[in-house]
């Protein structure tokens, strides 16, 4: 029997705190019946193994991601959009480092709140590509590369890839600045 307020929710969001704390790559269901205080098995009756817990958190991290991009862009348009949203997407990844490794994964197509999530990522980012007068293909084209330099950077970023003496700041504000430069001048 589960142990009582254990739902598959609690060890999901369990599940990403402790992601945070050691790590995406370091999370184990071991460890995290350790920390939920049950045993290996239980956790079985809540996820159906490894496989299912990374893509819960990969749902929960899309969703929180996705939340945070949308708030960002509120109210915002062309340049500045593209400066709240590549903000808000550095901020989520530095608090939640653990986590947002998960958010990476393409959504579960049998998950419908994970494949929601996604859509409301993408969403966030083809409505600053519209501004831009950017849509079909060219706005596929510009969202993979708005994710993959966003992405790049911060995962860099993250493992302390920029040994140079300049601050990571600025070059992050020259980066969404040469990609709002890129999508102003797209050509297709």
């Amino acid at each position: 029997m589960p142990r009582a307020g254990l739902t598959q929710r609690t060890v999901v969001q369990e599940a990403a705190r402790l992601a945070d704390e050691v790590g995406y790559e370091r999370l184990t269901l071991a460890a995290l019946a350790g920390r939920l205080g049950v045993a290996l098995p239980s956790l079985y009756k809540h996820v159906r193994g490894a496989d299912a817990l990374n893509q819960k958190l990969g749902a929960l991290a899309t969703a929180e991601l996705a939340d945070e991009m949308t708030s960002a862009a509120a109210g915002c348009a062309g340049r500045d959009a593209l400066r709240a949203v590549a903000a808000a997407w550095r901020d989520y990844a530095r608090r939640h480092p653990g986590r947002y490794p998960a958010a990476q994964q393409v959504p579960d197509a049998n998950d419908p709140d994970h494949v929601a999530a996604g859509r409301r990522a993408l969403d966030a980012v083809y409505a600053i590509l519209r501004g831009y007068g950017l849509s079909g293909d060219d706005a596929v084209d510009a969202a993979r590369i708005f994710r993959s330099a966003v992405h790049g950077f911060v995962t860099l970023e993250a493992a302390g890839g920029f040994g140079l003496p300049r601050g990571v700041d600025r070059s992050y504000e020259q980066l969404v600045a040469a990609l709002d430069i890129a999508f102003r001048d797209w050509r297709s």
